[in-house]
């Protein structure tokens, strides 16, 4: 397993997120996911995040990324989504008719960590530190 590190720490934290176009509109096609995906590689590097998988259906994305301990997830997904839903509206002006409102993006977002043992190995190792 590969580890990341800085001053005074190491890490290998992966979380999966879950972006959804506003009412499930189908407005997803490969040149908005590839807008968007760009997008996401620009916005990242202002909050110690690295990009690693990015996938889509006609009305979600599926994003794997990696992070430092201290990133503030909630400010740069919101970070992400404000700025993505705005370039996006006006770079592609046809989403306008699906999504009449300013937001691209729902209001709400899935976050999972990923990556590691599952959780039961992990609580089992716990629980057997200090005995013999």
């Amino acid at each position: 397993m590969h580890l990341d590190s800085n001053n005074h720490s190491v890490f290998s934290l992966y979380y999966h997120l879950v972006l959804v176009v506003n009412y499930h509109r189908k407005v997803m096609d490969k040149a908005i996911s590839e807008y968007a995906k760009d997008m996401f590689e620009r916005v990242d590097e202002s909050y110690n995040i690295s990009f690693v998988e990015w996938n889509n259906d006609q009305d979600h994305v599926h994003i794997l990324f990696k992070a430092h301990p201290n990133t503030e997830h909630s400010k740069f997904i919101h970070a992400y989504k404000s700025a993505s839903s705005r370039r996006i509206k006006k770079a592609f002006p046809q989403v306008k008719k699906k999504l009449w409102k300013e937001f691209f993006w729902s209001r709400s977002f899935c976050l999972l960590t990923s990556g590691g043992a599952p959780i039961e190995v992990i609580k089992k190792y716990i629980e057997n530190q200090g005995m013999k």
